[in-house]
């Protein structure tokens, strides 16, 4: 829709590689649980796109209202010296699995998915600042 893409140009004016789909539970590459944002049906709208070097996904409700985005952080010496400490500190022994930056609203935050040994799975949902804002542990 019209209202969607109008959203989207305005936030993203930079972005390539643009493709559209309804909104699939399946294919989203986050644990929408754990960010705690509205829940979305197929009536609502996916898109990925190129912006910066990186592969972004955003969501849309059926309004144009923006939801969230996020993007994979390859690099986890880029996150932030508070989240590195926290890692370090609470987890330590664990290794890192994926990283994302997420973004809705007015906040950002970090999704991260933490292994030790075979079994012992968390994924953490952190702010700038090394606050856990979420924790799901995976036995």
């Amino acid at each position: 829709p019209a209202c969607i893409q109008s959203t989207f140009t305005a936030q993203s004016p930079n972005a390539t590689n643009v493709t559209w789909t309804a909104y699939d539970a399946t294919t989203v590459p986050i644990d929408w649980e754990l960010t705690g944002w509205n829940t979305l049906d197929a009536g609502d709208h996916m898109v990925s796109f190129d912006m910066e070097g990186q592969r972004y996904y955003a969501w849309y409700d059926t309004d144009g209202t923006w939801v969230g985005s996020t993007y994979a952080v390859d690099d986890h010496t880029k996150l932030p010296s508070a989240v590195q400490t926290l890692l370090s500190d609470r987890y330590n022994g664990y290794n890192i699995v994926k990283v994302h930056q997420e973004m809705w609203k007015d906040q950002m935050a970090y999704e991260i998915k933490l292994k030790k040994h075979h079994d012992d799975k968390i994924k953490l949902l952190v702010d700038n600042q090394g606050n856990v804002l979420k924790e799901k542990h995976k036995d």
